[in-house]
């Protein structure tokens, strides 16, 4: 049901020329691609802002996988990062470019501790927690931190051609 295809590493190299290449307007040309920002309280309440989130997506299977996803890691930003306070704020930014799907989940808190970043499912499986980054691992195709850890970049592959230079994942644009 789930896609779980992640793209190889980037090597060390790849990622700086292609760094390069970004920043020089070569892959996407000058200013064509740009974030769009989105603010929203931190609530439970999150079914019309995930579906302004998918705006851009089109394939019905990749709807539904990235929806998934996406309110898994929205519900664990404010449950675990903003501990429920509906004071604080959830960031999301989107990026969607010919071959990659972009968003970066980012929340108030004091960031995901390193071993916990995981994709596994909890070891008892029938408890009630411990599912959420197991799934959003299997409904992306690349998963990143930020080394804080309070902002997590989701990026889904986009149905296109193959691009030798995307081919290998996406930046990591933090």
């Amino acid at each position: 049901m789930f896609k779980g295809c992640l793209g190889r590493a980037m090597s060390s190299s790849s990622k700086k020329a292609a760094r390069h290449q970004l920043s020089n307007g070569v892959l996407f040309g000058p200013s064509t691609f740009r974030w769009a920002d989105f603010v929203h309280p931190s609530t439970l309440q999150l079914r019309s802002f995930v579906q302004l989130l998918l705006e851009p997506v089109t394939c019905v299977e990749t709807f539904e996988r990235v929806e998934l996803g996406l309110q898994e890691a929205l519900i664990n930003a404010v449950q675990h990062g903003n501990d429920c306070d509906p004071n604080k704020k959830l960031r999301v930014r989107r990026i969607v470019t010919p071959n990659w799907m972009i968003w970066q989940i980012q929340d108030q808190g004091d960031g995901v501790p390193l071993p916990a970043r995981e994709g596994r499912l909890p070891d008892q499986l029938d408890s009630n927690t411990g599912r959420g980054l197991f799934l959003i691992h299997q409904c992306f195709d690349d998963v990143r931190w930020s080394p804080r850890g309070n902002r997590l970049q989701l990026a889904c592959r986009r149905t296109t051609k193959n691009d030798a230079l995307d081919s290998q994942g996406p930046l990591a644009l933090f």
